[in-house]
């Protein structure tokens, strides 16, 4: 009578734990987060490996520069990233990267350019997502003060106007390029070769995100390498951007 008593315990105490997580992530950002499905590789891969001991990802979407700030505030338990700013003084818990963003610079391959310094995209024509020239003033400042550079919040057109030649080059996500990439060839839109011009070091440590609750965070670690180990990591990836 006492065993069961202590497993009826044991059990309970496990419900107790497992807890629902509500996180701030960025509105549509594809192909890592649909707000309208509740779907995406970062939506999925952050819920699956929540959901490895038990927790229940319930998402929150605001504008991108106030995910951290929902944070601060105590709107959400959890948070997609910190945009760069330290959230230890608010609780943070920092959890092992979800996801990684590569922004490189893509051109058409026939041009046979080459970016290797920030004067190498002297004349070019540039076409970048909202931000990026606060991101990398060193690389666009020159190009916005000449007139030849513009940001745009759909992604989708970068890619058309690049094959259509009207910008010579886009600075994108690799995984947000390829993703609008097979969109528009589904659409029966012509894909010319491309090049892709690394031209920062990618951090992990930059795309971390980040939990309130230690207990919720050790939680997901578990999960999420549980999940690169099974193979199911990659899967949700391949959901997305196999061609």
């Amino acid at each position: 009578m006492m065993r069961w008593a202590w497993l009826i315990c044991l059990l309970g105490s496990m419900f107790v734990l497992a807890d629902d997580v509500r996180m701030a992530f960025g509105e549509k950002i594809p192909p890592f987060c649909f707000p309208k499905t509740n779907s995406g590789i970062e939506l999925e891969v952050i819920g699956a490996a929540l959901a490895y001991k038990g927790h229940v990802l319930k998402p929150f979407y605001y504008p991108f520069a106030r995910v951290p700030v929902a944070f601060k505030n105590g709107q959400v338990d959890a948070a997609m990233t910190d945009l760069g700013e330290d959230l230890q003084p608010w609780g943070a818990h920092y959890g092992d990267p979800a996801v990684i963003y590569q922004n490189v610079f893509f051109t058409l391959a026939s041009r046979k350019l080459s970016i290797n310094k920030p004067a190498d995209l002297n004349g070019l024509t540039i076409v970048s997502f909202a931000g990026a020239v606060n991101r990398y003033p060193q690389w666009l400042r020159a190009a916005q003060k000449a007139g030849r550079y513009i940001e745009q919040n759909d992604q989708s057109i970068q890619v058309k106007t690049l094959m259509k030649g009207r910008y010579d080059v886009v600075l994108s996500d690799i995984s947000i390029f390829r993703y609008f990439s097979l969109q528009l060839k589904a659409e029966g839109f012509e894909l010319l070769p491309v090049s892709q011009h690394p031209f920062t070091a990618v951090n992990p440590q930059d795309y971390r995100p980040v939990f309130r609750s230690q207990q919720v965070r050790d939680d997901f670690n578990l999960g999420l390498a549980e999940l690169k180990k099974s193979g199911r990591y990659q899967a949700i990836y391949d959901k997305y951007l196999r061609d």
